[in-house]
């Protein structure tokens, strides 16, 4: 689904450092038209809060203790292939784009580059027409 203009795109993050998370949030609330609905820190997390919100995007950390970001963006797509799924990572998105190939994963960015530009063209380059 594709929010209307009259609605914002809804944010879900998932990382398991809180550092990020809270980054996370600022970048969201200052990209007009973007909306952080909930943060996650764990994939199993991530998951509960998927089949309860629903969001557009979903902000994924690579690596995270347990199930890592790499797994539970193919659970995701498995059980809720709509939403977009985008890995974020302090590697490079080259580096990670071998272990990521088939997750379902729309893109790949480096946390340090995440920014409100950023956001904004990660969802006009990659959201799904439905």
């Amino acid at each position: 689904m594709i929010p209307s203009p009259s609605r914002a795109v809804r944010v879900l993050t998932v990382d398991d450092q809180a550092v990020f998370r809270m980054a996370a949030r600022e970048v969201i609330e200052a990209t007009p038209g973007f909306e952080a609905v909930a943060e996650a820190g764990s994939g199993a997390e991530a998951l509960t809060l998927t089949e309860s919100l629903r969001p557009d995007l979903i902000l994924m950390d690579v690596r995270m203790p347990g199930m890592g970001g790499v797994e539970t963006s193919r659970r995701l797509h498995e059980t809720r292939s709509e939403a977009l799924v985008v890995l974020i990572s302090f590697e490079d998105p080259a580096d990670v784009d071998p272990v990521a190939q088939g997750c379902g994963a729309m893109a790949c960015v480096r946390k340090q580059d995440f920014s409100p530009a950023t956001l904004r063209k990660l969802w006009e380059d990659h959201r799904r027409i439905t």
